[in-house]
């Protein structure tokens, strides 16, 4: 298995994501466009990113110094019990109260307030479930 958030494993992420219609499709219809970093809790800097235009993945690898508009971080095992179990608005919310769940970058009140947002990325935990 790919180290997670490694170069390999975001380029499976990004297969993933625009294989699957709940994200890349709802996100196109949004134009959604971000540059999104996911990392480890007390680390520098993100481990990996992705580039999303127009609702779909168009890169994806290793996180090396660019502009990102989100950055996620939380430890290596939440994020694993998280990918394994999914996460649902409510165990969301009480990630990010609880700071489990970290947005170094980004605002997750404006994403919440977005239900064109908010149902995307809480897919991204069950697309990550498939790497």
């Amino acid at each position: 298995m790919a180290e997670l958030f490694g170069a390999d494993w975001m380029r499976a992420f990004m297969t993933e994501w625009n294989n699957e219609p709940e994200l890349a499709k709802a996100l196109e219809k949004i134009n959604f466009n971000s540059t999104i970093g996911y990392g480890f809790d007390g680390d520098n800097a993100p481990t990996g990113v992705i580039k999303i235009e127009n609702g779909h993945a168009v890169a994806a690898g290793n996180y090396n110094g660019e502009a990102l508009n989100w950055d996620l971080r939380a430890t290596k095992e939440n994020w694993e019990k998280w990918i394994k179990k999914g996460i649902g608005m409510m165990g969301l919310g009480m990630a990010y109260a609880s700071r489990k769940l970290k947005f170094e970058v980004g605002d997750y009140s404006a994403m919440l307030k977005d239900p064109r947002m908010a149902g995307p990325f809480i897919k991204t935990f069950s697309v990550m479930g498939r790497i």
